[in-house]
């Protein structure tokens, strides 16, 4: 369903821009190589040439926060509503820098992870409209590819922004609603996966797409 895709989408980039907000960053790989990396990640062929190391990170995410993830109910009305006061000027800001994300990230990791959601929901299961763990692997890395293809000033302007719109008690009362030891062992998978994404991060912007 496209609620379930933009809420991983918002999720995944939103909470990656908080984790990555801890530590600097460090020179990167170009675009092209991360375009290459997600080709062949895409494609399903090993070559030592283009090791994928946000792939393999997002699978070691998967082990970590998937039983968290099916406890989540994806369906619950409450990802359609404000995350705090209702807030209009402040939240067109906060989607403005998600555009100008959008417009900076490379246009082939965009396309991979449209690509990735489409599968995804095509594979959602359950009362809770859960997706398959090979799926939310894949979205993990399509998610932390797009992320890591812009630079970090962008990246913490969405935080930063969405950040003033997000009432503080948001991340807890999100926690009661699952089991809070699957909640912590995500969280500690998703620490690992920040470490990855920022290893990857590019220093600065990427040529403007072209229509």
């Amino acid at each position: 369903m496209p609620g379930h895709s933009k809420t991983l989408a918002v999720l995944g980039l939103v909470g990656g821009a908080a984790l990555l907000k801890q530590s600097a960053f460090v020179q990167a790989p170009s675009r092209p190589v991360a375009a290459a990396a997600a080709t062949v990640a895409a494609a399903g062929i090993a070559t030592p040439a283009f090791a994928d190391e946000i792939g393999d990170a997002a699978k070691a995410l998967g082990d970590a926060s998937y039983a968290f993830a099916r406890e989540v109910d994806w369906n619950n009305g409450i990802y359609l509503q404000a995350p705090g006061a209702f807030k209009p000027l402040e939240a067109l800001k906060a989607i403005d820098a998600m555009i100008v994300m959008g417009a900076q990230a490379d246009p082939a990791l965009l396309k991979a992870a449209v690509d990735a959601h489409h599968v995804a929901i095509g594979k959602i299961s359950g009362p809770n409209g859960m997706t398959s763990k090979q799926s939310w692997d894949a979205v993990n890395a399509a998610i932390g590819r797009i992320v890591a293809s812009v630079p970090e000033s962008t990246v913490m302007d969405v935080y930063n922004k969405v950040s003033s719109i997000t009432d503080a008690g948001v991340p807890a009362y999100m926690k009661s609603l699952v089991n809070g030891n699957d909640a912590e062992k995500a969280y500690a998978g998703f620490l690992e996966f920040k470490d990855v994404v920022r290893k990857n991060q590019v220093s600065s912007e990427g040529p403007a797409a072209t229509v």
